[in-house]
Formats: C-alpha cells, sequence, structure tokens
C-alpha cells in the first residue's frame, strides 16, 4: 500500500495535524509525518517532495500557517496529489493561511480543505489512494454508512 506523507511546517502545528494522523491509522494507512518549512528548511523540503514518489507515497498532506507556502513549494517539485491544511497561526485567525494555500498558478494544483481541517486532508488523502485499492474503498464507503447511521439515529428536542 502507498503512504502518506504529512509535513507540518513547524512543531507548534503538531496537535492541529493529529486528527489527520488518527483518521490514516483508523483506515490503516502508513504514514511518515515531518517538519519541513519552505522558509526555514526549503532544501530539505524539496528533497522530500522530489524523491517522494520514489520512496512509496501516494499522496502529500501539508500543514502550514501564516504566509503558509509549504504546500506550493512541495507540489512544485513533485507530480504526487498534494493538500493542503490551512492553519489558524496568526491575528487573521488562518485566512492568510487559507489565502496562501489555495491561490496556485496554474499547472501547479494544491487540494486545499478548510482551517485546521487535517481530518478532511486525511480522508481526501485515503480516497485518493482508494481509486487503485478496493480494500481502502469498501472501508471508505462502511465509514460513510456509519456516518449516516450516526445521524439519522440523533434524537433532537425542541
Amino acid at each position: 500500500m502507498l503512504k502518506v506523507g504529512i509535513i507540518i511546517g513547524s512543531a507548534s502545528d503538531l496537535e492541529k495535524v493529529a486528527p489527520a494522523a488518527k483518521a490514516l491509522r483508523e483506515f490503516g494507512v502508513p504514514y511518515e509525518a515531518k517538519v519541513l518549512s519552505a522558509h526555514r528548511t526549503p532544501d530539505e523540503a524539496a528533497a522530500f517532495a522530489a524523491s517522494a514518489r520514489e520512496n512509496g507515497f501516494g499522496a502529500l498532506i501539508c500543514a502550514a500557517g501564516k504566509a503558509a507556502h509549504l504546500a506550493g513549494a512541495v507540489a512544485a517539485r513533485t507530480t504526487l496529489p498534494v493538500i493542503g491544511i490551512p492553519v489558524k497561526a496568526s491575528a487573521l485567525e488562518g485566512l492568510d493561511a487559507l489565502l496562501s494555500t489555495v491561490q496556485m498558478p496554474a499547472g501547479i494544483p494544491v487540494a486545499t480543505v478548510a482551517i485546521d481541517g487535517a481530518a478532511n486532508a486525511a480522508l481526501l488523502a485515503v480516497q485518493i489512494l482508494a481509486v487503485t485499492d478496493a480494500s481502502l474503498a469498501e472501508k471508505l464507503e462502511a465509514k460513510r454508512a456509519a456516518d449516516r447511521a450516526d445521524v439519522l439515529a440523533a434524537k433532537v428536542e425542541l
């Protein structure tokens, strides 16, 4: 099975990205997490991205706040799918990171989830891998069915 790479721009964002690792574990998807910065470790981030496919990765998740160039910098060095998580890390409440992550030039796409949307980033990575992995596709179907059942079983009193 292909792995998912989780690249975090700063160790201070580990808690916000933890839901991605949890979701990947729940689906049995192997992952590797690294702290690499587009600005403070650009050579290491570029090298990781450039070698990701040959190292067994099928998708990369990049979480960064403020200027949030990490996902774009990584996407520029690989043809693997890159999913950006804008992180709330400034007075702008993550809007700066959202705009930085989503505004990519033509030819270098980055799929972007909500601000601090780590769980959805992982689910999107699983969906990408499930295109060629029937076992993962079945697990996704089961999760959707369970989520549906939870909603239908909810009791509401007004």
